[in-house]
């Protein structure tokens, strides 16, 4: 049975691709400091152990793959852009404590290490971290191999483009030419019908910049929509038409769905958090497909 340790674990996105993909996994533990987050992931996994908030900071075990998608504000475009230096105590910077975490493993080690991050850790301005990252990780024996990978080319119609970093300690290199790719269907398959009022447009700072440029602009979905955020009221804004000069959000539920999570997976963490919770959720959340398309092909 594979064992996995999830950091800056979210709603359990590498666990949900393994599910799919019917991989026995067992969790050896999971770390999420966001309590409805936990909520979320024990109401989705809730035949197995529950867990409990907890920091990043000074965790110690011992998994087959180890998953980190460290907190992407500071490098993100539409973040803060504060970086990630060490010491720089910015919420990215904790990138650093999962290297901390592997060195405290000592001549053990987890054969596959595997990081996702926005796009923006490749810029200019932020590049210097990444390479640094990529250092460390060398000198504890890891070979590593970057690509953007964008969900739309793993069957979701969500224009999601995260760098993901691979490292292995057998001395080989993972190849990301030779992944599994699907072509993303139309968006319709993935929207509800018959959608409440309650998700309608009615912020005239919303509905008067349709079309605008910049950050300030809001945009109508057609056939796929753009990078899913954790606030769908406020701009940059995307939209659907529903005729009649009407327009509404995409629902909390859609949001999941082109995560690629279930609507099982969905009702299980609507039962426990509200709405507001399950978009800021899956805003943050990594597309369930891409991880599956990596494991098919490091696992079978």
């Amino acid at each position: 049975m594979l064992k996995i340790l999830e950091l800056f674990g979210g709603i359990g996105s590498p666990r949900i691709a393994l599910r799919n993909i019917g991989v026995p996994v067992k969790a050896i533990d999971y770390v999420e400091i966001d309590e409805k987050a936990v909520r979320s992931y024990n109401a989705i996994f809730a035949n197995d152990l529950q867990h409990k908030p907890q920091d990043v900071r000074g965790w110690d075990l011992k998994p087959d793959i180890l998953i980190h998608g460290s907190p992407c504000q500071d490098f993100s475009i539409a973040g803060y852009q504060k970086g990630a230096d060490p010491g720089s105590e910015t919420r990215s910077s904790l990138m650093w404590e999962t290297i901390n975490i592997i060195k405290n493993m000592g001549t053990w080690k987890p054969r596959i290490v595997i990081w996702e991050n926005v796009k923006n850790v490749l810029s200019k301005h932020m590049i210097h971290n990444f390479s640094k990252y990529i250092e460390e990780m060398q000198k504890m024996g890891y070979t590593n191999t970057f690509e953007v990978l964008n969900a739309m080319d793993f069957g979701l119609p969500h224009k999601r483009e995260r760098v993901f970093t691979i490292s292995l300690l057998d001395g080989t290199f993972f190849n990301f030419q030779t992944l599994e790719r699907k072509s993303a269907p139309h968006i319709s398959e993935f929207l509800e019908s018959g959608v409440s009022e309650e998700y309608e447009v009615t912020q005239p700072s919303i509905l008067n910049v349709i079309g605008a440029k910049g950050i300030n602009r809001t945009t109508i979905i057609t056939d796929f929509c753009y990078t899913i955020t954790e606030r769908q009221d406020r701009c940059p804004a995307q939209i659907i038409d529903i005729g009649n000069g009407k327009y509404r959000f995409l629902t909390d539920r859609e949001c999941w769905r082109l995560q690629g999570y279930s609507d099982e997976d969905y009702n299980n963490a609507a039962k426990v958090n509200n709405r507001r919770a399950l978009y800021k959720q899956a805003g943050n959340s990594i597309p369930a497909t891409i991880f599956e398309s990596i494991f098919k092909q490091m696992l079978f």
